[in-house]
């Protein structure tokens, strides 16, 4: 518990720090749009081509990541349909509540506990690449064509797009968007870069690497930031007459779906599928498992914010899996053994 305690305080802290500032105005009101698009547009994607470009491609290929993407695979499709089927969302909106169903916060939060509870934090490096590399994309080509536009802007700017357009365009204009989204998506080109990096074995030159350490280092500290000022969002506000009707919706129950996929279903999912049908050993069972558990990451949050969709799901969710998840992660941890320490 002390492990887990270690790594869950940094988030409570900044998280809350980011909430003090938004409450002393010291930021000004336009702080939470301002670090948000710093995160997507600078910062995520320097964290991310450092961390794919000195990575090994070749990890993915073993069976313990086969439980973990199956996991991941299924949960982030009920979280799709749910967000659809019971909630009425659209396209964007239903990939938000699928990333907040069951993309996990590996980096953050996922290596200090890998750490404390397996003994390394090898598993997480893999799980960080399939994120990046598999779900992230899939995730950022619905939400490209759910807002319909070609820009990310943070603004909500998508939700008008495509007034006045010619009939029949509507195909060319779609496929144009997704031929093209690697280019206008930092954190997809920055991904395909640190690829092409890795995989020519290229080394970069020192003051190159180093400043793209220390650009990507404030990715998760602005990340969370960013997410305590949205809370200082007005409850009032959520229920204004004024808002689109997307928004205008009570979220308390999307939340708790998303929570419970996050936190119980894709962990459960998870040991079905390492244990009974792929027999992994105890210790790999623990980290898919382990893994699994761990809440949902602030992406979510900073991509709803940049697409300009209703945050209040992906922010809740950020908030609400990562208490809930101090308790799962306990009873994966009791009920499998940690055999890493």
């Amino acid at each position: 518990m002390h492990a887990l305690l270690s790594a869950f305080a940094p988030i409570w802290m900044l998280t809350a720090i980011g909430y003090a500032v938004g409450r002393s105005g010291l930021l000004g009101a336009q702080a939470e749009a301002v670090l948000g698009r710093f995160v997507f547009h600078v910062a995520m994607p320097a964290a991310l081509f450092t961390m794919v470009s000195g990575a090994r491609l070749n990890t993915f290929a073993n069976s313990s990541m086969v439980a973990f993407a199956a996991s991941t695979a299924l949960v982030c499709g009920l979280g799709f349909l749910a967000s659809g089927r019971l909630f009425g969302r659209g396209t964007a909106d239903r990939a938000i509540g699928s990333m907040a169903s069951g993309y996990v916060n590996s980096a953050n939060l996922g290596i200090p506990v890998a750490v404390q509870v397996l003994g390394d934090a090898s598993f997480v490096a893999q799980i960080i690449l399939f994120q990046v590399l598999l779900v992230s994309p899939v995730i950022l080509a619905l939400l490209d064509s759910g807002t319909g536009t070609g820009e990310v802007t943070g603004t909500g700017a998508g939700a008008g797009a495509g007034a006045g357009a010619k009939p029949g365009s509507g195909r060319a204009v779609v496929f144009r968007r997704m031929l093209t989204m690697p280019v206008r998506n930092p954190i997809i080109m920055a991904s395909l870069l640190g690829v092409a990096v890795s995989a020519l074995g290229l080394r970069l030159p020192h003051a190159l690497a180093h400043s793209c350490d220390l650009l990507g280092a404030a990715a998760v500290p602005t990340a969370l930031i960013t997410l305590g000022l949205s809370l200082n969002a007005r409850p009032a506000a959520d229920d204004s007459p004024e808002l689109p009707q997307r928004t205008a919706r009570p979220v308390r129950a999307e939340v708790v779906v998303a929570v419970a996929l996050k936190t119980l279903v894709q962990p459960l999912i998870a040991l079905a599928v390492g244990g009974p049908l792929l027999h992994l050993p105890e210790h790999q069972l623990l980290a898919v498992v382990l893994c699994s558990a761990l809440p949902t990451a602030q992406n979510a949050f900073i991509y709803a914010q940049q697409y300009g969709l209703d945050t209040r799901v992906a922010r809740n969710a950020v908030v609400a899996s990562t208490v809930v998840s101090m308790a799962t992660l306990s009873v994966a941890t009791w009920a499998l053994g940690t055999t890493g320490s």
